[in-house]
C-alpha cells in the first residue's frame, strides 16, 4: 500500500468517525518545527548518539542524495490532525533527497507531503518516555497516539529500535503483518536488506566517552567509519606511505652506497695487483742485476 492510500485510509476512518472533513493537505511550510512547550533533551547523549547513527549510515544500494535522516525533528503523520506530531530521537528515510523538494533544508518532515515513510526509527529510553517508547501505554479518546501506535500501526515504518543508555539494552522490532514483532535477544545485529547494513552494538571512545553505542556495520559486520575516523585512517594511510618512501629512499641510498663500496674494493684490488705485480717486476729485475754481477765475477748464478 502506497504511503498516499495508507494515510488517506487512515484519514477517512477519522472523517468516518469524527464528520469532520478533509482539509487541503499542508506542506512543511505550513507546519512548525518547534513547540516550546517540549521538555528538552535529558541529557546529552541524546546530541551524540544520533550524531553518531547519521556519520556511519552510508548504505551502499543508495547514494548520499537520496537519503535522509533526522534527529529530533517533528514527524508529521496525519493530515486530520496537522498539528500532530512525533519527535523520534532518530530516523532514517531512503529513496529521497536529503533537501525538500531538492532544494531547501526542512524545518520538519511531513509524510504526506513527502510521500515517503521512514524506514528506521531509533528512540533512546528516557525515564520519562520509556513506557511510550515500548508501547505499556495507550492514547487517550481525543489526544495524539502513542509512538508505538504511529510508527506501528499509522505509518507502518519497517523497523523499530528503543536503546537504554542505562542499561546499554537495545530492542529491535521488525514490522510484520501483525505488527512490530521484537527480536530474539541472541540477535546482536539487526539486519536491514533494503539497505544492506546491520545496526547494533559497539564498544568503544567517540566524541571522547567511552562507551556501548548504536552503530551501523556492513555487510562483513565491520563498523562503518565516521569522517573523523576516515580521516584519522588516511593520515595513518599517509604516514605509512611516508615511512614506506622513506624506507625505500634509505634502502635505495645503501644499495648506492654499498655499490660504491664494492667499485672501491675492485679498485683497491686493481691497485693491490697492480702493487704485486710491480713489486715482482722490481724483484726479477734485483735478480738479473745480482745475477749480472755474479757473472762479472766469474760466478754461475745457476750453481750458487
Amino acid at each position: 500500500m502506497s504511503v498516499a492510500m495508507l494515510l488517506d485510509s487512515y484519514s477517512r476512518s477519522l472523517e468516518t468517525t469524527t464528520g469532520r472533513p478533509v482539509k487541503p493537505w499542508p506542506t512543511m511550510y505550513d507546519l512548525p518545527s518547534e513547540n516550546p512547550e517540549d521538555p528538552g533533551l535529558p541529557d546529552i547523549f541524546h546530541d551524540q548518539q544520533p550524531q553518531l547513527l547519521k556519520e556511519t549510515f552510508q548504505p551502499p544500494t543508495y547514494t548520499s542524495d537520496n537519503v535522509f535522516v533526522a534527529s529530533d525533528l517533528n514527524l508529521y503523520y496525519d493530515r486530520q490532525h496537522e498539528h500532530w506530531y512525533k519527535r523520534p530521537d532518530w530516523f532514517a528515510v531512503v529513496g529521497i533527497s536529503p533537501l525538500y523538494q531538492g532544494r531547501d533544508l526542512r524545518n520538519s518532515y511531513v509524510v504526506w507531503d513527502e510521500q515517503v515513510i521512514p524506514l528506521l526509527v531509533v528512540e533512546l529510553l528516557s525515564p520519562g518516555t520509556e513506557d511510550e517508547d515500548l508501547g505499556r501505554t495507550t492514547s487517550l479518546p481525543q489526544r495524539p497516539p502513542t509512538k508505538w501506535e504511529v510508527y506501528e500501526t499509522i505509518l507502518q515504518i519497517p523497523y523499530y529500535v528503543v536503546f537504554s543508555r542505562r542499561t546499554d539494552e537495545v530492542q529491535f522490532f521488525k514490522l510484520t503483518p501483525t505488527g512490530y514483532v521484537k527480536q530474539p535477544l541472541t540477535t546482536k545485529t539487526l539486519w536491514l536488506p533494503e539497505v544492506q547494513l546491520g545496526l547494533g552494538l559497539w564498544e568503544g571512545k567517540y566524541d571522547g566517552l567511552e562507551r556501548q553505542w548504536l552503530r551501523w556495520r556492513d555487510v562483513n559486520g565491520q563498523c562503518l567509519p565516521t569522517p573523523m575516523e576516515r580521516a584519522e585512517h588516511e593520515r595513518q594511510r599517509a604516514e605509512q606511505e611516508r615511512q614506506r618512501a622513506k624506507q625505500e629512499r634509505q634502502r635505495t641510498k645503501q644499495e648506492r652506497q654499498r655499490a660504491v663500496q664494492a667499485e672501491q674494493q675492485v679498485l683497491l684490488e686493481r691497485q693491490q695487483a697492480a702493487l704485486e705485480r710491480q713489486r715482482a717486476t722490481e724483484a726479477m729485475q734485483r735478480a738479473d742485476k745480482l745475477a749480472a754481477k755474479l757473472r762479472a765475477l766469474g760466478l754461475d748464478p745457476e750453481e750458487l
